[in-house]
């Protein structure tokens, strides 16, 4: 590892997608030694600056500085299935010429070829072993093939990757998508033990509490706030106070500018009146009466100035004021024809096995029951709901789906078409629905205006979960029984929140499978089922 002094330094920083659409502009940030947690809404540009960070995409403008070697883990991880956990190790090619070495099978004259690949890791299996086995993964083979392994598993290995590599800095995105409570636990311990530069990206409050730094990427800036989350959010909400104070005061001022203008206004038609009172009386000489009428005038028009500039300002520091409170939109889900009415069978699963060796004796779900799936990385979480959505064939036994429509929402968000908008892929799943029908959809999952139109190619892993959700949401027919797997993979913090309660207000039955419990609470799923590490399905009271 370097030194305490390894920095990360981004100035004037600018990027655009190939389309045109601005993503950061002229933005400057340090990234401080030890661990920064970095947050902000889905779309501000989390992903995007880590990729600049890490050299995967170039700015348009301005440049990034990183002392030492840079080590990335992105959210989606570009894998093969048929690459073996050595392959994704990066150890694939020194643990060959180890073993070829061994095996004495190596021609005099490929010796020295051999020596060069392996240089002075000669204990790269063991290394590599241990690693694995510190982040739980002692279960698993180096030869495996990545098709073989779990979601959370493959996110364990390319942990696992980063820490072989040792880099100088080391950025994260969402790292904890899809591990189960075991695997978070390991990865909090050797994030805690980590001495380098550490970026990460993450909704996970637990993470997030291990902080050293919180970078705040809001409005196309970053803020850096000393401390953990808890630390942040009590600074946070002192400044959103004072801001919520700042409107109040404002809109004070507006009334009162206001209040003034209208007496103002008041006064002034008096003068009129009476000046032209006076000048039908005839009291007073023609020319005088005109003079003083000429004079009112004047005086009319610079006191109605002086207050509309004072209103016209008044409004400006309130606006300003506004602007600095943080207002979030909220997801609002409204499908009165999706509400399955108490009683009626949704789902009957009898004596299944599925492709995966999970095994379920008996399932009925009911009504608009909500359930949330439990069960650590491995054991068959997503195996059965693929095979319950129709995308795999039961190796035994059977799924009788009892309402016209399933939606299955996939950990990798998959179903979008990147090369289309986010109109257009929603048109895919409602074929038949008006354009503006479906942009007063996207609306309410808080694609409005341009942003309807942007390619899915460009999203954010959170927007891209918002557009999945509203596809699935507008099939035709929409779906009574909606199966999630791991739904808060790649959401920000306010995003999470938001989803609970769009979920709330969803009448149609739910499986979801999460590892999240805070979010299952939050989104009214009190209903657990277990799959234990064999992949038997069991029902579970207690709290995981």
């Amino acid at each position: 590892m370097s030194s305490s002094f390894t920095s990360i330094v981004c100035d004037g920083l600018s990027f655009a997608w190939a389309d045109g659409t601005p993503v950061l502009e002229d933005l400057d940030a340090a990234f401080p030694a030890g661990r920064t947690g970095l947050i902000g809404v889905n779309g501000s540009g989390k992903s995007t600056l880590l990729r600049l960070i890490a050299g995967e995409l170039v700015p348009v403008s301005g440049s990034v500085a990183v002392a030492g070697e840079v080590g990335y883990l992105p959210q989606n991880l570009p894998l093969g299935a048929g690459r073996t956990v050595c392959e994704l190790l990066g150890i694939a090619e020194k643990r060959a010429a180890l073993l070829a070495l061994e095996r004495g099978d190596v021609p005099e004259h490929e010796l020295a070829g051999h020596f060069a690949v392996i240089g002075d890791d000669w204990d790269v299996e063991e290394r590599a072993r241990a690693e694995l086995d510190r982040l739980g993964l002692d279960h698993v083979g180096l030869d495996r093939t990545v098709a073989a392994l779990s979601g959370g598993e493959t996110v364990m290995v390319a942990l696992a990757a980063q820490f072989l590599r040792r880099p100088d800095v080391l950025l994260l995105d969402e790292p904890t998508n899809n591990l189960d409570l075991d695997a978070r636990r390991r990865l909090y311990a050797a994030l805690e033990a980590w001495t380098g530069v550490l970026v990460v990206v993450s909704h996970d409050r637990t993470l997030l509490e291990r902080v050293d730094t919180v970078a705040d990427l809001t409005g196309g800036a970053v803020r850096m706030y000393g401390g953990n989350l808890s630390a942040y959010e009590e600074v946070l909400a002192a400044e959103q106070e004072a801001a919520e104070r700042t409107v109040r005061v404002a809109e004070a001022d507006v009334r009162r500018q206001k209040r003034e203008w209208e007496e103002a206004q008041v006064k002034l038609a008096r003068r009129v009146r009476y000046g032209n009172k006076m000048y039908a009386q005839k009291r007073e000489p023609k020319i005088i009466m005109q003079e003083r009428k000429r004079q009112a005038q004047v005086a009319a028009g610079k006191h109605r100035n002086m207050h509309a500039a004072k209103l016209a300002e008044a409004r400006e520091r309130l606006g300003e004021a506004e602007d600095a409170v943080r207002a979030e939109a909220e997801i609002r889900i409204e499908l009165p024809e999706t509400a399955v009415p108490p009683g009626k069978t949704v789902l009957t699963v009898t004596g299944l096995r599925t492709a995966g060796g999970t095994t379920v004796a008996e399932l009925v779900v009911r009504g608009p029951e909500r359930i949330a799936l439990l069960g650590p990385n491995g054991s068959g979480k997503t195996t059965l709901l693929r095979t319950v959505a129709g995308e795999l064939e039961p190796a035994e036994g059977s799924v009788e789906v009892g309402v016209p429509g399933v939606g299955y929402l996939p950990q990798r968000l998959d179903l979008l078409d990147d090369s289309l908008s986010v109109v257009g892929n929603v048109r895919r799943f409602a074929p038949s629905a008006p354009v503006n029908a479906v942009r007063a959809r996207l609306a309410r999952f808080l694609f409005r205006g341009e942003r309807a139109e942007r390619p899915a190619g460009t999203l954010s892993g959170g927007e891209r979960f918002r557009a999945t959700l509203a596809a699935l949401l507008s099939a035709e027919p929409p779906p009574w029984l909606l199966l999630l797997d791991e739904p808060t993979n790649n959401l920000d913090l306010a995003s999470v929140r938001r989803l609970a309660e769009a979920l709330r207000a969803y009448r149609g039955a739910l499986i979801v499978a999460s590892h999240d419990l805070p979010f299952l609470e939050a989104a009214g799923i009190t209903r657990r089922l277990v799959l234990d590490r064999e992949g038997t399905l069991r029902e579970e009271q207690d709290d995981q």
